[in-house]
C-alpha cells in the first residue's frame, strides 16, 4: 500500500497517478482517484482545449454527459465556445461542435473588435428540461485580449430539445456593477421552485476593488431575471473579491471567493442572500492556506462537503500562482476549515514545480460535477504559457467509498 507521504512524493515527480489510480486508507470516504485525458493538446496533435465543464442531462436509459469548453491561445484569449457530449459516462465523447450563439460578434459601434464569451458554466435546470450555458462577455482587438475592455456582464444561451436559443445578457440595472457584475465560472443551484441561487462579483470601476454578493434569480426556460441581490462582501486588496461560486448542503448555502491577497474565502448564509462576513480558508489548526488569485471550487458528497483548489506547496514553490496540483480537502462544517487529515491530490503536478516551473502546466480553471452515487469528476484544461500553450483536456474520477446520496 503506498502511504500517503510516499503519494506526496510520486505527486512531485509526476508520478502519483498511474493507471490503476490512487487507492485511499478504507476508513476514507475517497476510495481511489484516477486521472484520464480526455483531448490531447501536449503533443500538438490537437487544440488545447480550456474551460471544460460538464452538466449531466437525466435519460431513461441513463445519464447523457453535456460539457462546454474553448480553446485557448493566449492569456483570457479564447476561441468561440464548443459543445461534445458523452452517454457512456465519459468512456467515448462525440467530436466538440460549435455553440453558434455563444461565438463571436462585432462590438455594437465598432466593428474592429470583437466580443466573445468565456467562463462558461452549463447547468442542467429539471423544472423546465433545460440547460442554462452561463459565461460572461470578452473583448478581442485582433488575436489578443483588448487592453481596454467595455462593460462586462453574463452572457448566457439556452440548450433545450437539442436545440439552443438565442445569445442574451442577464440585465442588472444598478449603479454598483457599471464596470462590470458577474458569475463567471461561478457553481449555483437550482431551488425547489425554480429559481436559482448564484453570486455576482461586481465593481463600479476598473480602479476599485470588486464586491461578491448572494444573487437569487427566476429563470423560465428563456430567459434569467434578477430577483434579489444580496449585502456586499468586500475586500481591499488588488481587485477585491472574485469568481464566487455557491453550493448548498443541509439547507444551508456555501460560498467560496478567490480573491488578490494570498488567500481565499469561505462564508455561509441561511437564504443565499444574506452572507456572513467572509473567513479566510484555514486548516482545522488555524494556519492559513497560501493561495494566489485562483479559484475554490465545491464537491458535495450526502456525507461530507468537500472544497477542490490550487495552493503554495514545496513541490510547487516556482510554478506560477501555484497552479498546479488541484488539491481536495473535506470542509468541517462547524468551523468551516479544511480538514487536513482528508488532503489529498485530484490531479497531480506533472514535472519539476521547483527546478523547471516553465514546463509544468497550469490547471486554475477547472470544474466538478457528481456523475453517479459512486463516481464524481474534476474536469481541466492544462496549459502551458511558457511551451507554446500545449495542453491536455484532463478529467479526475473521484470514486467514492460510501454511495452519493446527491445523486439519483
Amino acid at each position: 500500500m503506498t502511504t500517503r507521504r510516499q503519494m506526496l512524493a510520486l505527486t512531485a515527480l509526476g508520478l502519483g497517478f498511474p493507471g490503476s489510480g490512487f487507492a485511499a486508507s478504507k476508513d476514507s470516504l475517497v476510495a481511489s482517484i484516477t486521472k484520464e485525458v480526455v483531448l490531447r493538446g501536449r503533443d500538438g496533435s490537437g487544440p488545447t482545449w480550456f474551460h471544460p465543464r460538464a452538466c449531466l442531462i437525466p435519460g431513461p436509459s441513463g445519464p447523457t454527459v453535456f460539457m462546454t469548453l474553448q480553446e485557448i491561445r493566449g492569456s483570457d484569449y479564447f476561441m468561440p465556445l464548443h459543445l461534445m457530449m458523452s452517454s457512456d459516462v465519459g468512456k467515448t465523447w462525440s467530436k466538440p461542435e460549435p455553440v453558434p450563439p455563444l461565438g463571436r460578434v462585432p462590438q455594437a459601434g465598432n466593428d474592429k473588435v470583437l466580443e466573445g464569451v468565456c467562463d462558461v458554466v452549463p447547468e442542467w435546470h429539471a423544472p423546465t428540461r433545460s440547460v442554462l450555458a452561463l459565461g460572461h462577455n470578452v473583448f478581442y482587438s485582433g488575436p489578443r485580449f483588448s487592453a481596454r475592455q467595455p462593460a462586462r456582464a453574463p452572457v448566457y444561451a439556452v440548450w433545450k430539445d437539442g436545440k439552443w436559443g438565442p445569445r442574451r445578457t442577464l440585465v442588472w440595472d444598478d449603479p454598483r456593477g457599471a464596470f462590470i457584475y458577474t458569475n463567471n465560472c461561478g457553481q449555483r443551484v437550482v431551488l425547489p421552485n425554480g429559481d436559482i441561487a448564484m453570486s455576482f462579483t461586481y465593481g463600479p470601476d476598473a480602479k476599485k476593488p470588486r464586491f461578491v454578493s448572494g444573487v437569487i434569480c427566476a429563470f423560465d426556460g428563456e430567459e434569467l431575471k434578477v430577483k434579489k441581490v444580496g449585502p456586499s462582501l468586500s475586500n481591499s486588496k488588488g481587485r477585491g473579491l472574485l469568481e464566487p461560486s455557491v453550493t448548498r448542503f443541509q439547507d444551508r448555502f456555501y460560498l467560496t471567493i478567490r480573491a488578490e491577497d494570498n488567500r481565499g474565502y469561505v462564508s455561509v448564509s441561511e437564504d443565499g442572500l444574506n452572507y456572513a462576513p467572509q473567513q479566510a480558508w484555514m486548516w482545522d489548526d488555524g494556519t492559513p492556506l497560501d493561495l494566489s488569485t485562483t479559484q475554490q471550487h465545491w464537491l458535495p458528497h450526502s456525507d461530507a462537503l468537500w472544497l477542490v483548489y490550487t495552493r503554495k506547496d514545496a513541490t510547487n514553490i516556482n510554478v506560477g500562482r501555484w497552479r498546479s496540483p488541484l488539491w481536495m480537502a473535506e470542509v468541517d462544517l462547524k468551523t468551516l476549515r479544511l480538514r487536513r487529515d482528508t488532503e489529498q491530490v485530484v490531479l497531480p503536478l506533472v514535472g519539476d514545480g521547483v527546478k523547471e516551473p516553465k514546463k509544468v502546466a497550469y490547471m486554475g480553471n477547472f470544474h466538478t460535477v457528481s456523475v453517479t452515487p459512486e463516481e464524481s469528476w474534476v474536469t481541466v484544461g492544462e496549459w502551458q504559457p511558457f511551451n507554446g500553450i500545449k495542453g491536455d483536456l484532463l478529467l479526475a474520477r473521484i470514486r467514492w467509498s460510501r454511495p452519493n446520496r446527491l445523486v439519483s
